[in-house]
């Protein structure tokens, strides 16, 4: 079925087709919400410490488990970036429809959107995808435990250079994604940008964290920045 989400600072839609019987990867979740609305207020915003990224021409952004696109569409769209959303085989083809349906909100914005497989931890794919990104994005991404070392692995290859981010918008659910932080926080420096309010009772809104390597926040550190 089709969903249509209105970006509020574009006055338009963005149309994404979700396919729950498919699996978890083919519908939307809490935390890629938050990610589409925090790009959409994001200029009202200038406090997040990522705003000054998003205000650089011209981004290059990637997408880790971009399940329907919704959040990648959504930053071409908005912020004019070169985007690669990636995902495992299966999820693809819905990626690329999703794409091809929001083409001409995507061009309007100056974005470009480029669909690919990535499986965490393919070397081989990583290579492909190539490193040059100012901003990783992720929504969700941390649920089965079995993939937190490949998740890790993947955000080493990427998470190079001067000032490469990582933001990851998360809602707890289990206990044991602690060990994914805990593992994460020895590589980099990981902070929270942003807290939803919980909704419908929940102890817990979706949290947003900004992930850095460690060398490169010494180094800037050590430069005063």
């Amino acid at each position: 079925h089709f969903r249509r989400h209105h970006v509020n600072s574009l006055h338009t839609d963005i149309i994404s087709r979700q396919l729950p019987s498919e699996g978890l990867s083919f519908q939307l979740w809490p935390a890629a919400t938050t990610l589409f609305s925090l790009l959409d207020t994001h200029l009202l915003h200038p406090h997040l410490p990522c705003h000054h990224i998003l205000h650089r021409r011209r981004l290059r952004i990637l997408e880790l488990g971009s399940g329907t696109g919704l959040v990648g569409i959504t930053a071409a769209a908005i912020l004019g970036a070169d985007v690669t959303v990636t995902d495992l085989p299966h999820v693809i083809p819905n990626l690329e429809f999703n794409v091809l349906a929001n083409a001409e909100i995507i061009a309007a914005g100056g974005g470009a959107v480029v669909a690919t497989e990535l499986s965490w931890g393919n070397v081989d794919q990583m290579k492909v995808v190539g490193k040059e990104y100012d901003v990783i994005l992720g929504s969700d991404v941390v649920y089965h435990d079995h993939l937190y070392e490949v998740l890790l692995d993947t955000l080493k290859y990427f998470l190079v250079g001067e000032e490469v981010v990582f933001l990851m918008a998360h809602l707890k659910r289990w206990k044991k994604e602690a060990a994914f932080f805990k593992k994460a926080k020895k590589f980099f420096d990981v902070d929270v940008i942003h807290r939803d309010t919980p909704s419908d009772g929940k102890r817990v809104g979706v949290i947003v964290y900004r992930f850095v390597g460690k060398q490169i926040s010494k180094k800037k550190l050590e430069n005063g920045v």
